[in-house]
């Protein structure tokens, strides 16, 4: 079975069209499907643009007659950081590994008081914090 579809042209691509129409129409005219095909991938295959989730659309409001688009990026930050952005990521670093340190003693000490006191072992005659009771209840 011979189907009569036909491939649409690569000047019909939005990126590709809106080039073509920036230079002189003799000069557009004149490039081949082969190389429109490379003139696509020189117009969209940059390596800043790659992104672990890059989802980009468009949507139509039909009463009003507006057409939206829409950029939804997310991956790596690949740019130089200036001077304030440096500063906060090595404030935020040095705040999370304190905050790493410190719960994990606040948990070890925990893990500790808790073996003391199932191994029964008084430091302190007649006090207790009440956490071994609140564990065992």
């Amino acid at each position: 079975m011979v189907s009569d579809y036909q491939r649409p042209s690569l000047r019909d691509d939005p990126r590709v069209n809106k080039a073509l129409l920036n230079m002189p129409s003799r000069y557009a005219n004149s490039y081949t499907e082969a190389q429109l095909v490379y003139f696509r991938f020189a117009l969209v295959d940059n390596q800043w643009q790659k992104h672990f989730i890059d989802h980009r659309g468009t949507f139509y409001f039909p009463f009003i007659g507006w057409r939206f688009f829409y950029v939804f990026l997310l991956g790596r930050n690949k740019r130089a950081l200036n001077r304030k952005e440096k500063q906060l990521s090595v404030l935020i670093f040095a705040l999370s590994v304190v905050s790493f340190i410190v719960i994990s003693m606040v948990f070890g000490l925990l893990l500790l008081y808790l073996l003391k006191s199932a191994l029964g072992i008084d430091l302190f005659e007649n006090s207790s914090l009440g956490i071994w009771d609140w564990f065992k209840s």
